[in-house]
């Protein structure tokens, strides 16, 4: 297949060894690269089972035949390993412009495993790839070791952890570019328990693509296509923080611990208030122009909000924002440069903060940690950084904490905090909050949303209308914009410059992309089956882990109606939630455990069935 290297950087920091591996030509035809390679190394590497910080444990960085061309989308890629909050593989994606080097470097990827003696970073520069020392490193912000590490290697794109996850926080995320967070799982912490602080690349080579001048035309129609679209065009101005006022009119913006569906102060948090007043600049990922990353400046508390830590976006606004009742926009900002300095994912931080004022306003602990206040906001961002009093307790862990001071008001599952969408109002996103094997995310696939359109995807069957709040028939199109979007994850392709609904369907597009640059051509169907393949290598994982049907739940909350706005009076019926969930696994060809050997077989996997 060509569009790939064929081979993986594997780097074994206890031995301090650096080599290259040869990656089997059938992976890439099965799996193409990011979600699947990755997923596919770490169940033949790394024992289920394996504690997340343990020297066994793997990192791995993935890229996938569209990284490294310039292609507006695919400056991004995947990270990946066992997390310390799932204790199974989880997954997480990217953008900025480390994944577009790693795409020229002349590997696929790097597998990391075994653990320093010492603080190192790993350098792969033009080429060629040593470990460094990195004591002079450790304990610094994100900004400044990439600072440093542009100063002594020109050219290079860092990925560096903070101090959070030095600490083994494990909120902690790994922070690319200054401000672009592989977040969600953890695994800022376990790249610190490798006592690994960065990762440092710069390319050299071109990919070897399959046919490169019909790749480069289609490039540009692509792009073309992209900034022809009015949507497009308005979401680069305004960012992601554009629907946050839109959500709260709808009654499903996460507020107040997911308390409410509508903050009354949203108009103070959202995109044009952030456009209009702290926004001096927008940033953009390698090749893309749409320029949807928020660039600010301000101050809270006399504390400047620098440019290089980049913008709130709208998971950072809803999760520190409405979530905690907090309505300063620059108290916001400042949390969210703490989280980037620092190396902590914002969603994380902003469910673990809203729970502590819960807490506090029930008199459950004794710290005094007012809803809607924006000092509190940022001591806490710190506490938890640092591992100081209560922080220590919530860096362990939000869900541990709330078993041991037995609240059921702490929004996790399988661990992974519940992120900032309301799935009371879009009742499918809540199926796949509750079925992902990464714990709750909302960008395994299907929001509701998308599909109250008439004929939202009918390349793929979809040639009807739904409702947001209907369950019934949710299943089969869960499985099916999973299956889709897995795709999307295994290209390493942003979710913006995709579009799965509505007139700009650009699946096909995108597939003759995947046909000049790998010269694999794939139809509907094949696209997929690719997806459902690399799905189920993570529930596989997850399955051998001893996940089962059972964990796939909501949290009690989300099970209650939302008391006002458009979106009240609706809660999520627990029984004909378990019924879909039934004709989930149904479709999907899972027992209680996961994948069964005849649906690995089905899907290309059957040397897979020995795991089971």
């Amino acid at each position: 297949m060509k569009g790939v290297f064929g081979r993986y950087l594997w780097v074994d920091l206890s031995a301090g060894r650096v080599e290259e591996k040869e990656i089997p030509e059938r992976w890439y035809e099965l799996h193409l690269g990011g979600r699947g390679m990755a997923a596919r190394l770490l169940l033949e590497h790394v024992r289920p089972g394996t504690d997340p910080f343990a020297p066994e444990n793997a990192l791995v960085f993935a890229t996938g035949p569209l990284q490294g061309t310039g292609l507006a989308g695919a400056g991004r890629h995947v990270v990946m390993a066992v997390s310390p909050k799932t204790r199974s593989i989880a997954d997480s994606y990217v953008g900025g412009f480390l994944g577009h080097e790693l795409g020229r470097s002349g590997y696929d990827g790097i597998f990391i495993t075994g653990k320093a003696p010492e603080p190192v970073y790993l350098l792969l520069f033009e080429g060629k790839a040593e470990l460094r020392p990195a004591r002079d490193l450790w304990g610094r912000f994100t900004a400044d070791v990439e600072r440093e590490l542009q100063r002594r290697h020109p050219g290079v794109r860092v990925a560096a952890i903070g101090p959070a996850g030095e600490k083994l926080v494990v909120q902690a995320c790994i922070i690319h570019d200054r401000n672009r967070a592989a977040g969600r799982p953890g695994l800022g912490a376990v790249m610190g328990s490798k006592l690994l602080k960065a990762v440092a690349v710069k390319g050299h080579t071109e990919k070897p693509l399959a046919e490169p001048e019909k790749f480069a035309r289609a490039r540009a129609e692509f792009a073309r296509e992209l900034l022809a679209d009015e949507g497009t065009v308005r979401f680069g101005e305004y960012g992601t923080a554009r629907g946050l006022t839109w959500l709260s009119e709808m009654g499903i913006l996460p507020t107040k611990n997911f308390q409410e569906g509508v903050f009354d102060l949203a108009q103070e948090i959202g995109g044009e208030k952030l456009k209009n007043t702290i926004l001096v600049d927008r940033d953009t990922c390698a090749g893309c122009p749409i320029r949807c990353k928020r660039v600010v400046r301000t101050e809270f508390l006399g504390r400047e909000v620098l440019p290089e830590y980049g913008g709130p976006e709208y998971e950072t606004l809803a999760a520190l924002g409405s979530l905690c009742l907090v309505s300063d926009l620059q108290a916001i900002a400042l949390a969210n440069q703490l989280c980037n300095a620092y190396g902590l994912d914002t969603i994380s931080v902003g469910v673990a903060v809203a729970a502590l004022m819960e807490a506090s306003e029930k008199g459950l602990i004794p710290e005094r940690i007012p809803w809607g206040d924006g000092e509190a906001l940022v001591a806490w961002v710190e506490r938890i950084a640092r591992r100081e009093g209560l922080g220590d307790e919530i860096a362990n862990g939000l869900e541990a904490w709330a078993r041991k001071v037995g609240v059921d008001f702490a929004l996790t599952i399988k661990g992974v905090e519940v992120p900032m969408h309301e799935p009371r109002g879009k009742v499918g996103l809540g199926l796949s909050y509750a079925l992902s094997p990464r714990g709750a995310t909302h960008l395994e696939g299907l929001h509701d949303t998308m599909l109250e359109q008439d004929a939202p995807t009918p390349e793929l069957g979809v040639n009807s209308r739904y409702d947001r709040f209907a369950l019934a028939g949710k299943a089969r199109l869960v499985v099916l914009y999973e299956d889709l979007r897995s795709f999307v994850n295994s290209l390493v392709m942003c979710v913006f410059t995709t579009r799965e609904t509505g007139p700009r369907y650009n699946f096909p597009r995108i597939r003759e992309l995947v046909s000049y640059a790998t010269g694999l051509e794939l139809g509907p169907q094949d696209m997929l089956t690719l997806g459902a393949r690399n799905f189920a290598l993570l529930r596989l994982y997850s399955g051998l882990c001893g996940y089962t049907k059972k964990d796939d739940r909501l949290p009690r909350r989300l099970h209650e109606p939302l008391p006002r706005g458009a979106s009240a009076g609706r809660p999520i019926d627990p029984e004909l939630f378990q019924k879909e969930i039934e004709e989930y696994y149904r479709l999907r060809g899972w027992d209680e455990r996961g994948p069964t050997p005849d649906t690995l077989r089905a899907l290309g996997l059957g040397e897979l069935v020995q795991l089971l």
